[in-house]
């Protein structure tokens, strides 16, 4: 074989192995949709924008919000999670409402959680607060327990649908404390508050953003966060920890989501500029604003964690409580 045809030939060959890499350094090439499963105007819609136009910029290409709501999220999800693995169709995931969705439809949703989707990066997460109308005779959360227990299915308290974070952190409290209550599903937290507000519905889980005014206006009273340690917008309220209930941790965390399958260089990419986000004070000052705190920036394999705890967690919980998606 001539020298200068194996030198040609061995040119071709590395070119042909290069090629790949080549093109997948140049993603995106065009705009890259984000999938919010939500209307807007909720928490994950609020966070799926701010995302979306700090990472455009940081991308060089627009990436557009597409609101995809409906049965809880799972449209959204199933519509990632069935996309083509190629960097341009992406979750903007309520992890925790998506974890507990998985266990509560499992056999009814088309799509694995776990399987079908990968996690790209955590962003942050919505503290959740226990709140009672006035009347109810609770300043504290021991006394909300000993009131709910001495009054048997007289307190009722509202949720904005069934697998929400704030349902589940009721029903925690409802199995842990041996209450009897009454569950009042609404169809969000808009609804939920108006009803909690009016006196038809007693008491209500409902994330810090959703009842910080209606707190601050005295129309609702603020027992204990659900977080581990008190947060920077309720500075005054105890932990349910500090009420004595240990390792009660219950908020809603929310990251970006990508196809399994999706290649290893454009995850990395992803993770890394939404990473870069996470750590701009005037991208954690725009998140806080809107109730969201944000985490320190983890690998895809740290955010695939956290989403494996997040589904051990609810499914633990969903089978204590029984709880059902239709109740």
């Amino acid at each position: 074989m001539p020298q200068t045809f194996r030198r040609g030939l061995l040119a071709a060959l590395v070119g042909a192995a290069l090629l790949p890499a080549a093109a997948l350094a140049a993603w995106p090439e065009h705009p890259v949709k984000l999938v919010v499963p939500y209307p807007p105007g909720g928490a994950t819609d609020v966070i799926g924008r701010i995302v979306a136009q700090r990472l455009s910029t940081a991308l060089g290409q627009q990436v557009v919000v597409d609101n995809r709501g409906g049965a809880g999220g799972n449209i959204g999800a199933d519509l990632v999670a069935k996309a083509k693995p190629d960097g341009y169709t992406l979750l903007m995931g309520a992890m925790t409402s998506h974890s507990t969705m998985a266990r509560l439809e499992r056999g009814k949703i088309s799509y694995d959680l776990q399987k079908d989707l990968t996690a790209v990066q955590v962003v942050g997460y919505v503290p959740l607060v226990f709140i009672v109308h006035p009347s109810v005779p609770a300043n504290s959360f021991q006394q909300l327990v000993s009131h709910a227990k001495a009054n048997p299915k007289k307190l009722t308290y509202a949720s904005s649908g069934a697998g929400a974070p704030q349902r589940m952190a009721v029903e925690m409290f409802r199995v842990q404390s041996g209450a009897d209550m009454i569950h009042v599903p609404y169809k969000g937290s808009g609804p939920a508050m108006t009803d909690l507000i009016g006196g038809q519905v007693l008491m209500a889980a409902e994330t810090v953003p959703a009842a910080l005014q209606q707190i601050k206006a005295g129309k609702v009273r603020a027992l204990a966060v659900t977080t581990p340690q008190r947060i920077s917008m309720l500075p005054d309220v105890p932990t349910v920890e500090e009420s004595g209930w240990k390792g009660f941790d219950v908020v809603s965390t929310f990251g970006v989501m990508a196809p399994a399958g999706t290649p290893a260089d454009v995850l990395a990419k992803l993770n890394a500029e939404i990473g870069k986000i996470m750590q701009d004070p005037a991208a954690k000052e725009q998140f806080l604003q809107q109730g969201v705190y944000t985490l320190a920036p983890q690998t895809p394999a740290e955010a695939s964690g956290r989403l494996k705890a997040e589904v051990a967690k609810w499914a633990k919980v969903i089978d204590e409580t029984g709880v059902k998606a239709d109740e």
